[in-house]
């Protein structure tokens, strides 16, 4: 594998917020919603193709920060999918979601139109979270 790197949309949409053992995590910039994205360091475009045990490691890293939206972030409901047909690179969404949000209950794809910023002080108290509850680390 070449020198990994994040794909260009996905730098343009979030917050690059440090790495756990098997992937990147970005966080969507748009804070109506927390939302993340683990972008596992690998060259197979589906989960489903990494080799089992790669696999599960970063299904776990995204039920860690499942672990955060529903216990620290008080989100009822996660939403977890792999698309992927926008940027082709493998990345996993894990979403906070609860009745009442801007766009319950569809899906955020194409109906997240309001927008939000996160503050440079809400953004490092996310990151204390996930260095607190997943092991989150810095880049590098």
């Amino acid at each position: 594998m070449s020198a990994f790197k994040i794909h260009d949309q996905l730098l343009r949409d979030c917050h690059v917020l440090g790495r756990l053992e098997r992937s990147h995590v970005l966080l969507h910039r748009n804070a109506l919603l927390h939302w993340f994205i683990l972008v596992p360091e690998t060259d197979h475009l589906d989960v489903l193709d990494l080799e089992k045990t790669i696999r599960l490691e970063v299904v776990g890293e995204a039920a860690s920060l499942s672990f955060v939206l529903k216990k620290r972030l008080s989100y009822p409901k996660v939403n977890f999918a792999a698309i992927g047909n926008v940027v082709p690179q493998m990345h996993l969404h894990v979403i906070g979601r609860k009745p009442g949000d801007s766009v319950w209950p569809a899906p955020v794809w194409g109906h997240l139109t309001a927008a939000s910023s996160y503050s440079a002080e809400q953004v490092s108290t996310i990151v204390d979270l996930l260095t607190t509850d997943c092991g989150l680390r810095e880049n590098g």
